[in-house]
């Protein structure tokens, strides 16, 4: 369902632009060819329709603006892959055939919470499109687990010299160093980005049915000197370029794209406070294969990953910071 949507809003972005560019270069070439005609009804024929066909991008730029096409497109397209992932893990798990209940509960959680995460619908539901700030997707329930604490409280846990079910001291501060350059580059970066992209968006979604706007107003002054002949064209061709860029750019999708980036981020800060914070090693993931799955998916290998994290303490020490990224995918 969720692919068959997210196809269905990739189109509706498509056919919606050309539509409406059409629209309003057809209305632009009405002022235009309306300037340059006669007195009596063919000049307020060629100015009603103008104004009309302006009006009317302008209502459907208000609209098209408002849900954002592409950005729902690639809202579902997450969705997709996020259940697919879903699915791989609970197929994975029965084949083990040592699923338990609590586990079960779980992955009910996790498919409520995707649902909720990116709704199909868009009335009452939909994503907010233009918040405030940038705020990272989240797909993930809320435990009410005690197992996570404040992030402050991560250096109260007791300094051992011990090795269980996979965990040690070393490993242990090295996950901790690899979380502290995520923080510091990783996730501070996909923040200025997508809060750049979101005002950009923002400008753009205004500057749109503005322009074509003013256009519906100025083609009905056409004919009654040279300056009100020229704003309505101008205003049309400027409307079509800034929505051509807006949604031919698809804008709104690469908002998503950093809001979803920035959603796997916390998702692994979580995941490894969540393991780190837990003061009783048997309960944690295994050590050595939590470093794997760590490294594979910032798309290193364990040497790299090491790497990582002495460059990321050897800076601490200086006070100075590193200077490389901690995923090597995006």
């Amino acid at each position: 369902m969720h692919q068959n949507i997210g196809e269905q809003r990739d189109n509706w972005n498509t056919l919606l632009l050309n539509s409406i560019n059409m629209i309003t270069l057809t209305a632009s070439a009405m002022a235009g060819i309306a300037a340059i005609s006669g007195s009596g009804a063919p000049l307020l024929a060629l100015k009603l329709s103008s104004a009309l066909l302006f009006s009317a991008s302008t209502g459907m730029l208000i609209i098209m603006n408002k849900i954002q096409p592409s950005q729902l497109a690639e809202e579902q397209r997450n969705a997709t892959r996020l259940f697919k992932s879903l699915k791989s893990n609970i197929e994975t798990t029965i084949a083990l055939g040592n699923p338990t209940k609590e586990y079960v509960k779980d992955a009910i959680a996790n498919v409520l919470a995707l649902d909720k995460a990116y709704p199909l619908p868009l009335l009452g539901v939909m994503i907010e499109k233009f918040p405030q700030k940038y705020e990272p997707a989240n797909w993930l329930p809320t435990k009410k687990s005690s197992r996570i604490n404040k992030i402050s409280q991560i250096n109260e846990i007791k300094q051992k010299g011990w090795k269980k079910n996979g965990w040690n001291e070393g490993l242990e501060s090295e996950i901790k160093d690899v979380l502290e350059v995520m923080k510091r580059k990783d996730m501070e970066d996909y923040e200025r980005l997508g809060n750049l992209v979101l005002k950009i968006n923002k400008t753009l979604a205004i500057a749109g049915p503005l322009l074509t706007g003013i256009a519906a107003v100025g083609s009905t002054f056409v004919g009654q000197g040279s300056w009100t002949s020229i704003v309505p064209v101008v205003a049309g061709a400027l409307a079509t370029a800034v929505n051509s860029f807006e949604h031919g750019g698809q804008v709104g999708m690469v908002s998503e794209m950093y809001r979803n980036c920035g959603g796997f981020f916390q998702m692994m800060e979580n995941s490894i406070q969540e393991n780190v914070l837990e003061e009783d090693e048997e309960q944690r993931e295994n050590g050595e294969l939590f470093e794997i799955k760590l490294a594979l998916k910032l798309g290193r290998s364990l040497s790299q990953l090491r790497d990582l994290a002495r460059k990321s303490a050897y800076s601490r020490e200086e006070g100075t910071t590193v200077d490389e990224f901690a995923s090597k995918l995006f």
